[in-house]
């Protein structure tokens, strides 16, 4: 994933930002500027790509979906031409998530784009959804409950202004319904039921929760709930809502008519129309299942969510530092320590970075926080901490965090310490990022041998020199003699790399 330079650049926030939403459905971007801290869109472009439904029997992208894909990518790629890399975001999601060959398509839409390209979490999304919509929304007090109905997942948030507090997605989505209920076009109503049947199942895993928290507000942000909104509309059901009562008379309506085609009547698009049942489906159970009276709908999406996220990272707002905090004080880590480890793996980083290609603002994020968390795995067992920290890394929910990041984060914590083999990097899918995160890994390493006493001394004054899978370190005179520990770990780790063609050479400045 390094297509792009991603270098630390001034302070001042970009003028122009632009965010990607690869949907399970369709793709999306939205280009806008920054007016005093807000963003007031400039463009959105959107194709209905259907990648979801590009997925064959062993949930592996067909060739004819990845070239749809990267066909629109071609052509969102000419309006991103110029803009700084910090300045744009671009995520994948269900779709994304679940297919086999997705390293592939990635690797390719990098070329095409320029720009890095992440797949992050049904929470994750979650998140961003609720960022975009309650930016959108007036900035009232009381809980609103937010949902998202996308290609292969739906998502349901409950937040009080722009703060999440339970964020859920479920394995539900208007093209996996569409081709698994309504794959010939008909609507029956036995198609119907299943369908809602379906959904309401989905929905006993947080409705008792969702109904306890409770909310004050409902609000809608998708384009199969904006075409209910409008459906309804058009029959006079509503005056441009979405009730509870509507929607059952909308079920029979549809039922009636018996085709999707008939949905032309009503002003469905005609790209929309095989997939409108199967988003009423998943709405109408929601509604049901979770005692929904009453809707309105928003313009806010992932993709605004994206914008104001990269808004948060450069005025220092990063929802990824809140994250780390958190997991510190959840697993009760030391974090004098770790800051003491930090601070040495920045200070050797500092000196390596340009001759080991490490001069970016996700090389320098890594290696921080997987310096502030290499002892998070201490929380279950000594014994093997640093594969209980990879793995509490790897699979928990990290707000911020793709799934590629989180990937790298925990391969950093994996790799601090004990044996640095091959098996450290196996779950790292481009090859490419291998070299990369072995030389991240070496820093963190020899930050914690040198930190080892844990008194939090500052690091030494130390001079390295980097080279192909080569480092030379040389300590101040009389800094080695004086710690004889220090000297036996160091030499310690140089067999350890040796037997991974890395050569370790420790000096002693005269």
């Amino acid at each position: 994933m390094t297509v792009a330079s991603n270098a630390r650049s001034p302070a001042a926030s970009p003028e122009m930002l632009a965010a990607i939403d690869m949907g399970s459905n369709s793709f999306h971007m939205v280009v806008a500027r920054v007016v005093h801290g807000e963003i007031r869109t400039v463009e959105k472009m959107g194709e209905k790509v259907q990648l979801g439904a590009g997925l064959d029997q062993k949930n592996r992208l067909t060739d004819d979906a990845r070239q749809r894909g990267l066909d629109c990518l071609k052509r969102f790629a000419q309006r991103l031409e110029g803009m700084p890399p910090q300045a744009v975001q671009i995520v994948g999601t269900n779709a994304l998530r679940v297919a086999r060959n997705a390293p592939d398509f990635i690797a390719e839409a990098e070329k095409v784009l320029g720009y890095p390209v992440e797949i992050i979490a049904g929470r994750e999304e979650a998140r961003l959804i609720y960022l975009g919509v309650s930016h959108t929304l007036s900035d009232d007090e009381g809980k609103r409950l937010v949902i998202d109905i996308g290609g292969g997942s739906t998502e349901f948030i409950i937040g009080e202004r722009f703060e999440p507090e339970e964020l859920e997605s479920l394995h539900m989505g208007c093209v996996s319904f569409r081709n698994r209920y309504f794959p010939d076009g008909r609507i029956s109503k036995r198609q119907m039921d299943r369908a809602i049947t379906h959904a309401e199942q989905e929905l006993l895993n947080i409705r008792q929760h969702y109904r306890s928290v409770g909310w004050k507000s409902a609000v809608g942000s998708s384009g199969s709930i904006k075409a209910i909104a409008n459906v309804l509309a058009q029959l006079k059901l509503t005056d441009g809502g979405i009730t509870l009562e509507a929607m059952e008379e909308l079920r029979k309506r549809l039922i009636s008519m018996g085709k999707v085609e008939k949905l032309d009547d009503l002003g469905v698009r005609a790209e929309r129309q095989s997939i409108f049942p199967a988003g009423f489906a998943i709405l109408l159970a929601a509604f049901r299942s979770l005692d929904i009276e009453d809707m309105t709908f928003a313009d806010g999406a992932l993709r605004e969510g994206l914008l104001y996220d990269i808004i948060g990272r450069i005025c220092h707002e990063d929802v990824r530092e809140r994250t780390i905090t958190a997991l510190q004080k959840r697993y009760h880590v030391d974090q004098a320590h770790g800051g003491a480890v930090e601070e040495t793996a920045i200070a050797a980083w500092e000196q390596v970075a340009d001759q080991w290609g490490l001069r970016t603002d996700a090389d320098e994020d890594v290696l921080r926080w997987a310096c502030r968390l290499h002892e998070i795995g201490l929380t279950i067992s000594h014994s093997q901490y640093h594969k209980h920290g990879a793995y509490l890394l790897r699979y928990s929910d990290l707000p911020g965090f793709s799934q590629q990041f989180q990937k790298d984060l925990a391969t950093l914590v994996r790799g601090h310490r004990r044996k640095f083999s091959q098996a450290v990097f196996e779950d790292i899918d481009d090859p490419g990022d291998k070299p990369r995160l072995r030389y991240l890994c070496v820093l963190v390493r020899l930050a914690v041998l040198i930190q080892h006493p844990r008194n939090q001394e500052a690091p030494p004054d130390f001079i390295l020199q980097g080279g192909d899978n080569h480092l030379v370190v040389e300590f101040p005179s009389g800094w080695l003699e004086n710690r004889p520990l220090t000297l036996a770990d160091l030499k310690n780790e140089r067999d350890y790399l040796t037997k991974q063609d890395f050569t370790l050479d420790i000096r002693s400045r005269e």
